[in-house]
């Protein structure tokens, strides 16, 4: 594996599809070298292929995984904590414990681990951490709150992480989409095509593309400049 040394380095969690690989993609125009971060490592490599970065299998569940993908950079000038998802729809009364631990897991621990192991390295570079939220990082909703408690727990990481380093050269972003036409939904169902279909149909919905976007955006500002935080949602949803 090698990574280069004259390029600014970012690295992608989940970035095996979705939000994620939409972002090395416009990360890579913007002429960052991406590192594509995610468990499914034939889809990290054709990701990585196709914006000229470089894959590394990561579960962000695993601190053994994130201390190994830690060991293998020596410098990183930005993390999209992107990696994330939600688990059914059930009420309070009939919650998973299974698939709340799991929500936990991935949105707020799978943040934690990542953004701990290399806070040194991105204040070294003056670096930038983006954590990917949600409309469910703000607004509780029914049969959302497994998938709303990680949320606002991410939230609330990411509010703190800023406080504590305001006077360090690191920045630190949170976006929350809306509804993005992804795979995101076929994970709540557990493969459901036909519900998660449901969530889409008939709708304006955002695209990978429109929030990968706003991440390339957020990470061209001049180092001086934080933007804290963007909700960004299609025009039918509020």
């Amino acid at each position: 594996m090698s990574i280069p040394t004259d390029k600014k380095i970012a690295i992608v969690t989940g970035a095996s599809s979705g939000i994620g690989k939409a972002t090395a993609g416009a990360l890579a125009q913007e002429g960052w070298h991406v590192i594509a971060a995610a468990r499914r490592t034939d889809k990290i490599q054709a990701v990585a292929d196709e914006v000229g970065g470089t894959a590394i299998e990561l579960d962000v569940t695993d601190q053994e995984s994130v201390d190994r993908l830690t060991a293998q950079v020596e410098r990183v000038d930005l993390l999209v904590n992107n990696a994330g998802g939600a688990m059914g729809l059930d009420s309070i009364k009939d919650a998973d414990l299974d698939d709340w631990q799991w929500m936990y897991d991935v949105n707020v621990l799978g943040t934690l681990r990542m953004t701990k192991a290399l806070l040194d390295k991105l204040i070294a570079s003056e670096g930038h951490v983006i954590n990917i939220g949600s409309m469910a990082s703000f607004t509780a909703y029914a049969g959302g709150a497994g998938y709303n408690a990680a949320k606002f727990g991410e939230g609330a990481l990411t509010r703190v992480l800023r406080l504590e380093h305001v006077g360090d050269p690191v920045r630190v972003t949170q976006i929350d989409p809306g509804r993005v036409e992804t795979d995101f939904s076929l994970v709540r169902f557990k493969g459901d095509q036909d519900k998660a279909a449901a969530v889409y149909a008939d709708k304006l919905n955002l695209s990978a593309a429109d929030v990968a976007e706003s991440i390339r955006w957020v990470a061209s500002q001049p180092k001086h400049v934080n933007i804290d935080h963007i909700h960004i949602m299609p025009r039918d949803q509020a």
